[in-house]
């Protein structure tokens, strides 16, 4: 097999897939009021239209390594944007909101696929050495997609129909398709291991029921008391999980990795450092339209700086850190991340709006270099017969940071805005400013965890090796 057109290509085959299931996870929530209106139903009843979404994303994604040892990195990632392309269609023929959902839940089921397989294809394809720069072309469309999804999908909703916005990921998903059979390596693992049913059983009900109530609390009518009675019953499945990974001999999720001290720091750190910085893409909207008042299209174009500043990293960030170190750049730039989160608690109407598009162009650089810097080391120190199961277990944190950091940032404004109502532009903004300032913070704090990096870890990754595998 031709090794060179694999690595031209393969990039931007998986980013190409991630992007899609990124932007795809975010367009649907500016289009849910138009939606019910098709659809002749409350607005508040397309809830499970998203939660459908990130409920079968959660459950399936710890099955996806199984899946890419026994039957192949090409197949499963083929047919995994089959599904996606085809159940977007579907979404967007859908004529009542069963069918709706029922289309979501199995885009879904694609969506969980594509993340972890295509990242160890990755990852199996390029030495540690060269594993950096291609982790770049993987991790900017995971980073731009959050934020050009609400404002793809409201433009797409003002000028044409709800329709469209899956109709868009059809044609992309057939050049992906193209590109899978041409380009797409096709690994499996060294030998057949059994589907761990009862792991599978605990975890991704677990999973599922967290992802669930993260989703819906603050929304949804339920009571305290039901609400500690399944958050309870979630954290004790995932206990069980956990006993049951240390009896197992072939585990859905082998949590031994985590003594591997690159893996646990950077799956761990990056858990935590999320908690700040996930909300993001949903304050920022919120402070620019109800804080400051702007239009849902000027809002937009305030998120397009952090896209920039993402995109330009993508070509420093190898430089950076070979220059200095993992261990260097992940506590300095975990910080700087902080600062800028706080400055924003700064911002007011009567804030210039380039000053606005310069701390977007921070926080999108140093976003940027944070998460390539975490999701290349993870694998620095990882065998390939281990790269699978790696690949598993940091998607599936990934994805349940990525909901606790939204749920984080929402339930910091919601508590400092009290009983004030929405509409009350001064509250608005001085409860966004408190939970800027307590995200920055914790942001701030999370640089703590990279202090058990060594000077030296990662730079297999970010130098080259002297003893890595032809």
């Amino acid at each position: 097999m031709n090794n060179s057109p694999i690595k031209t290509y393969l990039p931007w085959v998986v980013a190409t897939a991630l992007f899609m299931e990124q932007l795809d996870s975010t367009i649907v929530n500016t289009a849910v009021p138009a939606m019910a209106a098709s659809l002749h139903v409350t607005p508040l009843s397309l809830k499970a239209v998203v939660t459908s979404y990130i409920l079968s994303l959660a459950v399936c994604i710890p099955v996806s390594g199984w899946m890419a040892d026994r039957f192949g990195t090409r197949r499963v990632f083929g047919i995994a944007v089959a599904v996606f392309t085809f159940s977007s269609a579907l979404c967007g023929l859908a004529i009542n909101v069963p069918m709706l959902v029922a289309a979501r839940m199995l885009q879904g089921v694609g969506a969980a696929m594509m993340m972890p397989v295509g990242r160890l294809a990755i990852i199996r394809t390029f030495q540690k050495s060269e594993l950096l720069t291609a982790m770049n072309f993987v991790i900017i469309p995971a980073l731009i997609g959050p934020l050009l999804g609400p404002t793809v999908g409201g433009l797409i909703v003002h000028w044409v129909s709800w329709r469209e916005i899956f109709f868009v990921n059809v044609p992309v998903g057939l050049v992906a398709l193209l590109l899978i059979h041409r380009h797409m390596p096709d690994y499996r693992g060294d030998a057949a291991r059994p589907l761990d049913i009862i792991g599978l059983t605990l975890f991704g009900s677990g999973i599922a029921l967290l992802s669930w109530l993260l989703e819906i609390f603050g929304e949804h009518r339920l009571d305290v008391t039901s609400f500690a009675i399944l958050l309870l019953l979630s954290i004790n499945l995932l206990l069980a999980y956990c006993w049951h990974a240390r009896q197992a001999a072939y585990p859905l999720l082998r949590l031994a990795l985590f003594r591997i001290r690159t893996f646990r720091v950077s799956v761990v750190g990056g858990f935590i450092t999320r908690l700040g910085v996930g909300g993001l893409p949903f304050l920022l909207p919120f402070l620019y339209q109800l804080g400051m008042g702007l239009p849902a299209w000027q809002s937009g174009l305030l998120m397009m700086p952090t896209a920039a500043g993402a995109m330009a990293m993508k070509f420093l960030s190898a430089r950076v850190l070979g220059r200095y170190g993992y261990r260097r750049v992940l506590i300095v730039n975990t910080v700087m991340i902080g600062l800028v989160i706080g400055v924003f608690s700064l911002v007011t109407s009567a804030t210039p709006l380039a000053v606005i598009a310069l701390l977007g162009l921070a926080l999108g650089t140093f976003n940027s270099l944070q998460f390539s810097s975490m999701n290349s080391m993870a694998y620095a120190d990882i065998e390939t017969p281990d790269s699978s199961m790696a690949s598993t277990i940091a998607s599936t944190l990934q994805q349940i940071s990525m909901s606790f950091g939204l749920a984080c940032g929402t339930l910091m404004t919601a508590w400092y805005l009290g009983d004030a109502p929405q509409t009350d532009r001064a509250a608005v903004t001085s409860a966004l400013h408190l939970a800027f300032l307590s995200l920055g913070a914790l942001t701030i704090f999370s640089s703590l965890s990279f202090w058990a990096l060594r000077a030296s870890d990662g730079e297999s990754v970010s130098r080259g090796s002297l003893h890595e595998p032809a």
